[in-house]
C-alpha cells in the first residue's frame, strides 16, 4: 500500500471519520482538505437503497445545477444537415453525423455529451458499444434525444448534468470545484440530492438514501447526513 504523504495524512486528520457533517459543513470542510494543485473537482457520492439489476430501479437522469459545474463541457450533436445551424449556433462544439460516428469508431472520444436528434439514433448503433460504457450514448431520458437541439445543448452548457446509478447501487456526480464558495457547491449538491429523492421509484424499499459523501480530486471523503439536506 502507498505511504501517505504528509499533506494527505494532515487532510485526513481535519475531518472527523466518526461525525456525519451538515451538507454546509462538509462543503466547506471539503475546501480546507483539498491538497490538490490544480482546480479540482468536488464530488457528491450518494449510496441508494436500490437494486440497480431490476429495470424500475435503474434510476438516471438528468438535473440543471444553479452555479454551473465550473467545467465547460464539449458538446457534439448527431443529426441531419438540416439542423446544423441550429446547433453550432446554440454552442456545439462538433456538428455532423457520419464523419464523426467513423472517428469514434476509429477511437475519438474528445467530448463529455453527446446529443442526437431522434431521425439519426439508429445509425448510432454501430458505436452503441464504445458510447454506453462510457455514459455517452443519448438516451431520451436524460434529454440527449430531442429535436429541440437548440434547448438542450444550452441546458448543457449552463451546467446540466447527467447522473445514473452504477451496479453497486451508487450514484456519482461532480457538483463543482474547489474554487466555488460553499455556498454555491451546497446549492448545487443540494439540487442533485433533492432531485434523487423526487425520482424514488415506486418499488424501492427499506432505506431509500442509505449515506451521502463528498469529495475533491484527491481528498479525503466526508461523511453527510442525510437529514441536513434541505428538501
Amino acid at each position: 500500500m502507498a505511504q501517505l504523504t504528509k499533506k494527505r495524512k494532515a487532510a485526513e486528520a481535519k475531518v472527523d471519520q466518526d461525525k456525519l457533517y451538515t451538507l454546509d459543513e462538509a462543503m466547506a470542510l471539503v475546501k480546507d482538505v483539498n491538497i490538490a494543485k490544480f482546480d479540482a473537482s468536488v464530488d457528491v457520492h450518494v449510496r441508494m437503497g436500490l437494486d440497480p439489476r431490476k429495470a424500475d430501479q435503474a434510476l438516471r437522469g438528468t438535473v440543471s445545477l444553479p452555479h454551473g459545474t465550473g467545467k465547460t463541457k464539449r458538446v457534439l450533436v448527431f443529426c441531419s444537415p438540416e439542423k446544423e445551424a441550429e446547433a453550432k449556433e446554440a454552442g456545439a462544439d462538433h456538428v455532423g453525423l457520419d464523419d464523426y460516428l467513423q472517428k469514434i469508431s476509429e477511437g475519438w472520444l474528445d467530448i463529455d455529451v453527446i446529443i442526437a436528434t431522434p431521425n439519426v439514433m439508429a445509425k448510432l448503433g454501430k458505436v452503441a458499444r464504445v458510447l454506453g460504457p462510457r455514459g455517452l450514448m443519448p438516451n431520451p431520458k436524460t434529454g440527449t434525444v430531442t429535436n429541440d437541439i437548440s434547448a438542450a445543448v444550452s441546458e448543457v452548457k449552463k451546467g446540466k448534468i447527467a447522473f445514473r446509478v452504477d451496479k453497486f447501487g451508487i450514484v456519482h456526480a461532480s457538483v463543482g470545484r474547489v474554487s466555488f464558495s460553499p455556498e454555491q457547491l451546497t446549492d448545487n449538491a443540494n439540487e442533485l440530492i433533492t432531485t434523487l429523492i423526487r425520482m424514488k421509484p415506486a418499488t424501492a424499499k427499506g432505506v431509500y438514501m442509505k449515506s451521502v459523501s463528498v469529495a475533491s480530486t484527491m481528498s479525503p471523503g466526508i461523511a453527510v447526513d442525510p437529514k441536513s439536506i434541505k428538501v
